[in-house]
């Protein structure tokens, strides 16, 4: 028989919200269990109702679905299907385990899980705008777990043996059957003598405790590429702490930090850089020199330059990270005002006034302020 449309199947719009979803199928699921249920086909609904909810609880299956109906789902095994489906959260005030769905309709046996990945570690190096200019090759210590040299990681003591677990016969796993008002329900946890492994050690190893792991500090070697960027993470895979009961290790990130620069600012690839100049330059134009990351340049201001103005020195930038070339630098002029002329310098500027048709009140003395200030 062709399947029945898992909306029609749970009641609901095919617009309904995951918490209508939710609430239609906690009732048919209560309505439908084998268990509670003196519907002879109780238990095909019940499987029937479940998977309809399994697949449209989930964002991309509901979206396969709806696109190409039961055809988007062909390919899904059943573990698929059921798979980041939250049945304890779903029947949790019901007082009982829901998880071993799988063991109930017989879509398979949980797989025991794999030996536990380290954890990563994260590192602060802190450069200098030259180092991020030119890259940087060098050595930092990082303090990490390593395996344990005396047991090699067996977490035993070298010449003693392991035995299995007489709680679980080996499989690292405790099967207990419980009955609820929704029937029968057979709960996996791990073995809590052997934690899961099947095997217990008979002499842990006296260097690591029987952990099988030992604090190091490690020199490792890092490459910093040219133009890197302030907050940049660099992976060293493998570098981490090692992982626990002969977990892989996790890795090692280096976040960049650099300092600030005397002269530069950064933004990208880019350099600014203020030049202060004279009125005079400004006035009539010069050639001036600004620093790079690597030697000076010339610069040419031309006459009648105001404060302000930003020129552009082409490829003087730091290098782009993932293509070839440089940004550009920046160079912001700022006109400087002499704040000691000499008299000279003063009769000059008044001179340059005059024929310019500005009038340039001159500075009273003490006597003439003096007078002002009497009241007649």
């Amino acid at each position: 028989m062709p399947k029945r449309d898992y909306y029609e199947i749970l009641g609901v719009d095919r617009n309904a919200s995951k918490k209508d979803i939710k609430r239609a199928y906690r009732r048919l699921a209560r309505k439908y269990h084998p268990d509670v249920s003196d519907d002879p086909n109780a238990a095909e609904k019940f499987k029937e109702i479940s998977e309809a909810y399994a697949v449209l609880s989930d964002d991309e299956k509901r979206q396969r679905y709806d696109q190409f109906g039961h055809a988007g789902m062909e390919g899904f095994t059943q573990e698929d299907i059921f798979r980041n489906v939250n049945f304890e959260d779903i029947f949790k005030d019901l007082d009982f385990d829901f998880s071993s769905i799988f063991d109930i309709f017989g879509f398979g046996r949980r797989r025991r899980r794999g030996p536990q990945r380290g954890a990563d570690i994260n590192y602060k190096l802190e450069i200098t705008l030259e180092d991020a200019y030119t890259g940087l090759e060098t050595d930092i210590k990082v303090p990490h777990t390593r395996k344990c040299p005396t047991c090699n990681g067996s977490r035993a003591e070298p010449g003693s043996s392991t035995r299995t677990c007489t709680t679980c016969n080996g499989t690292g796993q405790i099967r207990q059957v419980q009955r609820t008002l929704l029937g029968q329900i057979m709960n996996i946890t791990s073995c809590p003598d052997c934690n899961g492994e099947g095997r217990i050690i008979e002499r842990p190893c006296s260097n690591c405790n029987g952990t099988g792991l030992v604090k190091k500090t490690s020199t490792i070697h890092i490459r910093v590429p040219p133009g890197v960027e302030d907050g940049s993470r660099l992976r060293i895979p493998g570098e981490g702490e090692m992982g626990p009961r002969g977990g892989p290790p996790g890795d090692l990130y280096v976040t960049i930090k650099i300092k600030p620069h005397r002269l530069f600012e950064r933004k990208g690839a880019n350099l600014y850089f203020e030049k202060p100049i004279s009125f005079v330059q400004a006035a009539l134009g010069d050639i001036v020199e600004v620093p790079t990351m690597e030697k000076p340049v010339k610069l040419r201001i031309p006459p009648g330059t105001q404060t302000g103005t930003t020129f552009r020195v082409k490829g003087y930038g730091m290098p782009h990270i993932n293509w070839e070339g440089r940004g550009n630098l920046y160079v912001k002029v700022r006109v400087v005002t002499p704040q000691k002329l000499n008299k000279r310098q003063k009769e000059l500027l008044r001179e340059f006034a005059k024929v310019s048709g500005d009038e340039i009140k001159k500075e009273k003395g003490l006597f003439e302020r003096m007078k002002d200030a009497i009241i007649y």
